[in-house]
């Protein structure tokens, strides 16, 4: 996980998997199956970049031998990039008695490489009927990151910020999903949904249990989104994009851990006020159980331990004498924008996002004290043809220079403008991205 946050850009105005639908007719149909997806480029100026400035280049931020970083290293100005990529293939079918089956399966290249190795974004089989709804099986995104990845988060330049930081997970691996067909309920459409996930299999003592209950609310032109995951043993995080699979990559460390849990709660909406104007608002909740730090076993070689994935703990007395205790934490984010049509083709777009200070008993400062506030401000041309080019700009406050708030993965995430380095920065930028 932390080397795919270091390789991380600042994409404010990530364009994800819901824009395929305003690129479908570039989709390439060839009887029962459709291939579509996205392409896009980015570059962004940093005002403040320093991406070797941590003295333990690649260790998690739970881990206090990360906190350090490299006196005086010079650091300043400077330039990121991305190129990102997925296709997405599906097929389907029609079956008797108005059944409809279907499979997707799609994965996401960030630079070159898969963006989570050894994970699908999709890998699924699915049947449906008009009149019940669908049961869906495999590999899948959750709806907490993906509907606030796109288009909530991306209509105002905070997909990665918002969908990507909190308690919750982004993709599953073995999951089954229920989903209503839309109900007529007070002249407006509600879908009911519930998904459930078992995580990585080998663990019996600290059995992995995701749930995450989906409630979507349309009338007229307001559409309210709200989720609830619930999950137990999944990696301890505050990266909300992450897989769900377990308490660390090794069901051998079963025995040798205690239990960890976490979750959230969060509700969104989307006000089209006539034919230009859209506002945005959310809020979201998020509870850690925290997890304590053990030592697991040593590396191959016998030079160094091995330690599990802890959350929130309190390394203060300990002078590395673990096991060290995780406390519970909790924690709340909000989130609000508008965007603006100007033209058929052009949009503006501005949003704003707060992740918030914590409340924890834990003696020891893991940036529970901390906040983060993102203003983000953008143009967009759309060519009607699959095609988008867009300006982007922002800026990060943090309430002290310091470890980065618990929602943070990182304390240079989403931004690269490093807490422990600058209490403010900004950046700028241009990309491009193309939906077949």
């Amino acid at each position: 996980m932390t080397a795919t946050l270091q390789r991380r850009v600042v994409p404010v105005a990530l364009l994800t998997t819901g824009l395929l639908a305003g690129g479908a007719a570039q989709a390439v149909d060839y009887g029962p199956f459709t291939l579509n997806g996205f392409a896009k480029a980015e570059f962004v100026r940093v005002s403040s970049y320093c991406p070797d400035c941590q003295v333990e280049r690649l260790e998690a931020r739970d881990r206090y031998w990360a906190d350090e970083v490299i006196q005086g290293k010079p650091y300043g100005a400077g330039s990121t990039h991305l190129v990102l990529a997925q296709p997405y293939l599906g097929v389907k079918f029609d079956g008797p008695a108005g059944l409809k089956f279907a499979g997707l399966l799609s994965q996401r290249w960030r630079d070159g490489k898969p963006d989570f190795k050894g994970f699908w974004y999709d890998r699924n089989v699915a049947v449906s009927h008009a009149d019940w709804g669908s049961v869906r099986i495999g590999a899948m995104t959750t709806r907490a990151w993906s509907m606030a990845d796109y288009p909530f988060g991306s209509n105002i330049g905070v997909a990665d910020a918002w969908a990507s930081s909190g308690a919750g997970y982004g993709l599953l691996t073995r999951a089954i999903r229920v989903t209503t067909r839309p109900l007529d309920v007070l002249d407006s459409d509600l879908v009911l949904e519930v998904t459930h996930d078992t995580g990585k299999a080998g663990w019996h003592r600290n059995k992995p249990r995701f749930t995450e209950l989906y409630v979507q609310f349309r009338k007229g032109d307001l559409l309210v989104d709200a989720m609830v995951q619930s999950t137990k043993n999944g990696t301890p995080s505050a990266f909300g994009h992450g897989p769900f699979t377990g308490l660390t990559p090794f069901p051998a460390d079963d025995d040798k851990l205690g239990g960890s849990s976490q979750g959230i709660a969060m509700v969104m909406a989307r006000l089209q006020v006539d034919s230009k104007l859209e506002l945005s608002g959310g809020v979201r909740f998020n509870r850690w159980s925290g997890a304590w730090a053990t030592i697991t076993g040593r590396t191959t070689d016998g030079r160094f331990d091995q330690w599990n994935n802890m959350f929130n703990v309190d390394w203060g007395p300990t002078n590395n004498a673990c096991p060290c205790k995780g406390y519970p934490a909790t924690s709340t984010d909000i989130v609000a924008g508008a965007r603006y049509r100007l033209t058929q083709n052009w949009s503006l777009y501005t949003g704003f996002l707060h992740l918030g200070a914590a409340a924890t008993a834990n003696p020891t400062e893991r940036g529970q004290s901390n906040s983060a506030t993102h203003n983000t401000f953008g143009v967009n041309y759309d060519f009607r043809n699959g095609l988008q080019v867009y300006g982007l700009s922002g800026l990060v406050r943090y309430a002290r220079k310091g470890l980065a708030p618990l929602s943070m993965p990182a304390h240079h995430a989403f931004t690269n403008i490093d807490s422990r380095l600058e209490k403010s920065g900004n950046w700028f930028g241009a990309g491009a991205v193309y939906a077949f």
